[in-house]
């Protein structure tokens, strides 16, 4: 839903390293409400980032079925 999109999207956008979100061969910017939402969060998605934020950890959490 939308607000778990923008829940999100405020987490990674509050880190200050790349944060990318992939389905099968589609990568994109986890600092994208428009890249989100295309992809939706109802898929099973890989997030891969390099960095350590807990708050957005803490979303990512949140929102982890794994």
């Amino acid at each position: 839903d939308a607000e778990e999109v923008q829940d999100f999207v405020r987490a990674a956008g509050n880190c200050d390293f790349d944060i990318d979100i992939s389905y099968q061969r589609i990568v994109i910017d986890a600092k994208s409400i428009l890249g989100v939402m295309g992809l939706g969060m109802s898929k099973e998605l890989t997030v891969k980032y390099g960095g350590k934020n807990n708050a957005f950890e803490n979303v990512l959490c949140k929102y982890a079925c794994a």
